[in-house]
C-alpha cells in the first residue's frame, strides 16, 4: 500500500534504502530524557549495515550524550530518521556512548564520507554507537 511503512533488514537493506542513507541529510535523533520524555534533536548520522551499527558524533557534554548516560546500565533505546518528500527512513536500536579514540576516529571518517567535510578537531567528541534492531521507511 502506498505511504505505509516498510520493514527492512538491518544488516541486509534494500540496494533504495542504503542509497537513501549514504545521501547527504540531516536527521533527527530521538533520546529518552530521565523523565522518560523524548528529547529530538537534529544530528548528522551514519548507517554501517555490515556492523549493524549507525552513528552520531557529538560532544561529551550534549544533552543526547548526557541521557544515553543517565539510562539504566548507560544504553538508551534511540531512533534515528530522515525524510525528504515522500521518502522516509528511521533506524532503532540501543545506544552506548563510545570515548576511545579508534571509535571516534571511525566515525569522524564516516560522517567525513557522508556529509563531504571532516568536522574540525573536537577534544571533547565522542560517538554514540547505535546497535539497530529495527529499521523502516520508503528509501
Amino acid at each position: 500500500m502506498p505511504g505505509s511503512k516498510t520493514a527492512h533488514d538491518v544488516l541486509n537493506p534494500t540496494p533504495e534504502y542504503l542509497a537513501f542513507w549514504r545521501e547527504r541529510h540531516v536527521c533527527t535523533l530521538t533520546t529518552p530524557r530521565p523523565d522518560g520524555s523524548p528529547h529530538v534533536v537534529p544530528v548528522g548520522v551514519t548507517y554501517d549495515p555490515e556492523a549493524g551499527l549507525a552513528r552520531v558524533i557529538s560532544n561529551r557534554h550534549s544533552k543526547k550524550i548526557r541521557n544515553v548516560l543517565a539510562a539504566p546500565d548507560a544504553t538508551a533505546r534511540v531512533a534515528v530518521c530522515q525524510m525528504e518528500g515522500r521518502r522516509w527512513a528511521t533506524l532503532e536500536g540501543h545506544a552506548v556512548i563510545r570515548t576511545d579514540e579508534a571509535s571516534v576516529a571511525e566515525a569522524v571518517a564516516r560522517y567525513a564520507e557522508r556529509y563531504g567535510r571532516t568536522p574540525s578537531p573536537n577534544p571533547d567528541r565522542v560517538v554514540m554507537e547505535i546497535t539497530l534492531d529495527r529499521a523502516m521507511g520508503r528509501g
